[in-house]
């Protein structure tokens, strides 16, 4: 099961840095694009905006989801290391529980309700469904999920997946 869960989140963490790394390089060319329609050929591009704010929400998701899958989101530890390490590890625990079940609540549950709703609203230039914009939503809500039952087993048990990956 381990080196199940190593693969696993290897192949998440790779697909997730990929995904971000091409929406940053469109977003880029995009941003680049509308410059030259706009200054060069003094007929901007207007789709492109539209565009580049959806990439960026669904940036936004991904590197939630990637930071989540390394465990380099932002993080406070003044209170916790203020606490002996056996009061630490129960902490730990306890902010992974809340957190996947914050996740769950807000991002998977409250975001399917958002795309549902959504599903007739279009945007003004693309005339695209915002649907597909806020379905990143759910779907990083969902790895998110996962990543945080793998971090709460991590933390249980005491294997660092990610130590274990180097070696």
């Amino acid at each position: 099961m381990k080196q199940n869960l190593i693969k696993l989140q290897k192949a998440i963490n790779y697909i997730l840095a990929r995904i971000a790394a091409l929406l940053l390089i469109a977003m880029t060319f995009l941003v680049m694009y509308q410059v030259v329609t706009r200054y060069v050929l003094n007929n901007p591009a207007d789709f492109t905006e539209e565009i580049v704010r959806y990439l960026l929400i669904w940036l936004g998701f991904v590197g939630a989801a990637y930071a989540f899958s390394t465990r380099e989101h932002i993080a406070l530890f003044f209170f916790r290391d203020k606490f002996p390490p056996a009061i630490q590890h129960f902490l730990i625990v306890g902010m992974d529980v809340l957190i996947l079940a914050t996740v769950f609540a807000i991002m998977v549950v409250g975001g399917i309700k958002l795309v549902y709703s959504a599903r007739m609203e279009f945007s003004p230039i693309l005339h695209i469904s915002r649907s597909l914009v806020y379905s990143m939503g759910p779907v990083s809500g969902v790895l998110i999920c996962f990543l945080q039952i793998v971090h709460i087993w991590e933390d249980v048990t005491g294997i660092d997946l990610a130590k274990e990956k180097e070696a």
